[in-house]
């Protein structure tokens, strides 16, 4: 057996969902250069769940769907009121919220394909409602009620804030969300196929890819680059700090990719955003450090800004708590790990790779009277 730390390299499956081929990033073959500038998020939803594009009747009538599964059972309302909120990070908020959304579905251990497909759509629905009502609740604030005649990324905004956002904000969000929708067998993906491929319900598949992107190495390096930005504050401090961190080895968060070599196809498409909102909001320090500090480390690394570098500058200037950044994030990537579940219960075997054993060998049981 040959062994590859992290499963670098290795082709654990075959898949109909997206694909990363000579540094391009495609859902279904539309590239995400064409699905970013063109398409909303319920239309790349339903992309990657149904593998077409939907006709205007389709996308109509999943918009309505999904609208009307956004309201939360109380009983989790009530869950997430009684958190300690001073220590709770929201990513351990939406996880338990996710797996306890399993107690209200009646469907939740029906393993048939219809069934499927609507707890993915109820999920999908729910998981914004509830980052957005974690939000308000620690804020002291009562959470804001959906409405059906917004699209996903309006009443993400409007749950958040409580009123409905300006043009350019839903289109950030919007973006946002496409961008991150699927990114093939990333951690958190691998994470919910493990878990479903042993029959496990479409709620634990989930609530363990959450787990996954919870981690400062996948979902949470947005949280962490505007964490550096903070620190740095100053256009003029940018690039002494960033020496710093690399005289001390230091890992820069939100540069290079593992799979991207030459750079990652989304992070352009947040470069602009993050120029455009920093501006209109009067915080231009943040884009502009943020490049100075991309072409440093392009020049001496080699590593351009991947998808998580411009997200973090994006999402400060909407308002949205640091901490937020990563739930944001597990919103639009459900939408991939739900594509995957599906497509894994389609056509399942249980994944169990194997060990490459480095540990003693031939010994012997020693009575513990006996041993040193």
């Amino acid at each position: 057996m040959t062994t590859a730390k992290g499963l670098e390299g290795v082709v654990a499956t075959q898949s109909s969902i997206s694909s990363i081929i000579n540094d391009q990033l495609t859902y279904v073959g539309y590239t995400i250069d064409d699905l970013a500038e063109n398409s909303s998020f319920e239309e790349v939803i339903y992309l990657l769940w149904n593998l077409k594009l939907p006709t205007k009747s389709e996308l109509d009538a999943f918009k309505a769907e999904l609208a009307d599964n956004m309201k939360l059972p109380e009983p989790v309302i009530d869950h997430l009121r009684s958190y300690d909120l001073s220590t709770v990070h929201p990513m351990a908020a939406l996880r338990t919220a996710v797996s306890l959304l399993g107690l209200y579905d009646d469907e939740a251990d029906v393993m048939e394909e219809a069934a499927n497909k609507q707890k993915a759509l109820r999920i999908q629905a729910k998981i914004a409602t509830i980052v957005t009502a974690f939000a308000r609740i620690r804020k002291g604030l009562d959470p804001v009620e959906p409405k059906k005649d917004l699209s996903f990324a309006e009443n993400f905004l409007y749950m958040l804030n409580g009123k409905e956002a300006k043009d350019i904000e839903v289109e950030a969000i919007n973006k946002a969300l496409v961008l991150h929708a699927d990114h093939e067998l990333n951690a958190s993906t691998f994470t919910a196929r493990v878990c479903v491929a042993t029959l496990s319900d479409i709620y634990s598949g989930i609530t363990a890819a959450i787990g996954a992107l919870k981690g400062p190495l996948h979902g949470g390096a947005n949280e962490q680059v505007m964490k550096m930005l903070t620190e740095i504050d100053s256009v003029e401090n940018a690039i002494p700090y960033i020496e710093e961190k690399l005289k001390n080895k230091e890992k820069i968060m939100g540069m290079g990719h593992r799979v991207y070599k030459s750079g990652d196809p989304r992070a352009k498409h947040l470069k602009r955003m993050s120029k455009e909102l920093t501006k209109i909001t009067g915080q231009d320090k943040w884009y502009t450090m943020s490049v100075k500090i991309e072409d440093y480390i392009k020049g001496e690394k080699g590593l351009p800004a991947n998808v998580d570098f411009y997200s973090a500058s994006v999402y400060h200037s909407l308002g949205i708590d640091h901490d937020l950044f990563t739930p944001l994030f597990a919103m639009s990537r459900a939408s991939g790990w739900l594509a995957h579940i599906l497509e894994q219960y389609d056509n399942n075997r249980l994944i169990r790779p194997r060990a490459d054993y480095i540990g003693p060998e031939t010994q012997k049981y020693v009575a513990i009277e006996d041993r040193n």
